[in-house]
């Protein structure tokens, strides 16, 4: 009796990099995506969606969501609509080198010292943390 995969674990083994994948691992992924044609035609979006954000090839984007939508999954359809909202934002993106990540981690950063004082400190000892934290 073949094994029964976790929801987890099919999509581990649907979004990790086919290179990366042991060979008993490849065996489990072949048999899933045989046994549904749809989940097949996902991870094809998944995977090219993904080799998009790898190797910045924001230019691919174009068709990208043509082929989500055409699946009969409604979290990848949905996801597709919601890029095309911001389709020039998602490929520059997908595109250019710059990222905001170090300023969204400041972001982040600077929100979580908020919390941790909240109701007990002023503005005054939140900048003197701010300013004195590494």
């Amino acid at each position: 009796m073949p094994e029964v995969l976790t929801v987890r674990q099919a999509t581990g083994l649907i979004t990790s990099l086919p290179s990366r994948l042991e060979p008993e691992e490849e065996v489990k992924l072949k048999e899933l995506l045989g046994h549904c044609p749809e989940l097949d035609r996902v991870a094809g979006c998944v995977r090219s969606f993904a080799t998009m954000m790898r190797e910045k090839k924001g230019q691919d984007l174009e068709t990208w969501p043509a082929s989500a939508e055409a699946t009969e999954m409604q979290p990848v359809r949905s996801f597709a609509r919601g890029l095309r909202q911001d389709f020039d934002a998602v490929t520059a993106g997908l595109t250019l080198e710059w990222s905001s990540g170090r300023v969204e981690g400041n972001v982040c950063r600077i929100k979580v010292l908020k919390r941790a004082g909240y109701g007990r400190a002023g503005f005054e000892l939140l900048r003197r943390r701010i300013l004195d934290a590494p």
